[in-house]
């Protein structure tokens, strides 16, 4: 252990070291025990949104895929676990001022002293804490994207997939956005909790993933794959734990328990509040029906919109960030349809397009004094300050990050397709049966190979016609 003492810190972009020595000062004098208590509670809510995400999938997908969904969320934390330690904190998190605009380094391999040196993202903390905090947005990020597999996808491939782009995709972005030496950050980009790194680059990936994977068997490019969400408990569970979660995903971005950590969540609620009543609404138009699906759709996307807004913005502007969020969301569920990519769960329209209009409403309603609330962050503002050009580096790192993601993940999965035994695809033979079964040999509902492959079924005495059910009921067909 070194010599290192409080006093002589120099800042959060000083090179690696492994902070005050423990056994010649406390480690924890620096630091608010509150801090790290506030700190500690949001990693594990922000945990906690991860099988949230799985659950959501599960829900909104077929019978015969739902277990392999929230296989491939639990095993994103597993192999992004393992891949922070391994290399991804230094890579995103470097100390070093000479570090280049777009990624890190490895001075910090292996959790190399990373220990009680106060963190690149905020002095209140120190580096071991901020490092395992960050570390749950690096696995809910391609936990996201992965939903992209619905149907189709082969769980291998999906692993090494997840490694490979948690490398080269998401840590160089969330380096730009929240490293002081990234390009976007040092431009004057505002995201405060992860509208490019963890929305943008997940709806990306998504569309990408879609497109390398193919359309699933039966898809036409009118109507899609028409079927109804096989559990829709599942979709409310899954928002639940990502409503609950997401107060520490933003709330827990302002790197303290303060005024502002309190603020992003307050506005996190408005706009969730607001983004699920307006979905709801825009699906009673055409139906004349109160969906469940409808309102955890919207209250996901006024979330995804407000979060890179979270530390900036006044509590009246998240209305309109929720208002905003359900209603160009909704709408853009019809994009792929217009280019003719099967993306089956809507992570594009949800995160891709609610990251992009989140991002650009940060650059008009960002206000100096919310951000101001935790004592020591300054900015110029959005357009209410009257700072006019944050509305052009909003737009300019909502492009970059997006076609980042998207040619990266299309180049990972050419390289993947290419190499033996990691096709991303299944056989049409296993797609038809279900990845639950072939892929993972077990079954999210014990009573699933009961209603399969059903034929001349009677109804009131009469031939109701052959029906193939492919471990879905009738009733799940639209």
């Amino acid at each position: 252990m070194s010599s290192y003492k409080v006093s002589d810190y120099a800042g959060p972009t000083e090179m690696a070291h492994e902070g005050v020595n423990p056994l010649l000062e406390d480690i924890n004098a620096p630091y608010s025990a509150g801090d790290f208590a506030w700190i500690m509670t949001c990693t594990g809510l922000v945990l906690l949104m991860v099988p949230g995400v799985g659950f959501f999938y599960s829900g909104l997908a077929r019978r015969k895929s739902a277990l392999a969904l929230i296989w491939l969320s639990l095993m994103s934390i597993a192999v992004v676990g393992f891949q922070w330690f391994f290399w991804g904190y230094s890579l995103t998190f470097t100390h070093n001022t000479d570090a280049s605009p777009f990624i890190g380094d490895l001075s910090n391999f292996g959790l190399m002293k990373v220990l009680g040196q106060p963190s690149v993202g905020s002095s209140k903390i120190p580096d071991v804490l901020f490092c395992l905090y960050q570390g749950m947005f690096a696995a809910i990020t391609p936990a996201l994207a992965i939903g992209a597999a619905a149907d189709r996808g082969r769980m291998l491939p999906a692993i090494v997939f997840i490694f490979i782009w948690a490398t080269i995709v998401y840590d160089p972005i969330a380096y730009w956005t929240w490293n002081p030496n990234g390009w976007s950050l040092v431009m004057g980009g505002l995201d405060f909790a992860g509208g490019t790194p963890v929305h943008i680059s997940s709806g990306a990936a998504a569309l990408a993933y879609s497109l390398m994977l193919g359309k699933r068997t039966g898809y036409n490019k009118v109507n899609g794959l028409p079927y109804r969400p096989h559990n829709v408990t599942h979709v409310v569970l899954g928002t639940v734990f990502l409503w609950v979660g997401w107060f520490g995903f933003n709330g827990g971005s302002a790197l303290a328990a303060n005024t502002r950590a309190v603020m992003a969540c307050l506005v996190t609620q408005i706009s969730a509040c607001v983004g699920g009543f307006t979905w709801c609404l825009l699906d009673y138009r055409l139906e004349k029906k109160w969906s469940t699906v409808g309102f955890c759709s919207g209250v996901i996307a006024g979330l995804v919109t407000i979060t890179p807004a979270a530390g900036y913005v006044p509590p009246w502007s998240a209305v309109i960030f929720g208002v905003c969020g359900g209603i160009i969301c909704n709408f853009a569920t019809k994009l792929k349809f217009l280019i003719g990519i099967d993306e089956p769960l809507d992570v594009f329209a949800e995160h891709g397009v609610g990251g992009i209009v989140g991002n650009l409403l940060t650059g008009i309603f960002a206000a100096d004094y919310i951000a101001a609330l935790d004592g020591a962050t300054a900015i110029d503002g959005g357009w209410v300050n009257q700072n006019y050009i944050q509305l052009g580096y909003q737009l300019a790192d909502s492009v970059a990050g997006f076609a980042y993601s998207f040619v990266m993940t299309c180049l990972i999965c050419f390289v993947l397709n290419l190499i033996p035994g990691l096709s991303l695809r299944v056989s049409p033979e296993v797609e038809e049966i279900g990845l639950d079964d072939a892929e993972l040999g077990e079954f999210a509902y014990d009573y699933v190979e009961l209603s399969r492959h059903v034929n001349d079924v009677l109804v009131g005495g009469s031939a109701a016609g052959s029906v193939k059910e492919s471990n879905e009921t009738p009733t799940e067909k639209a």
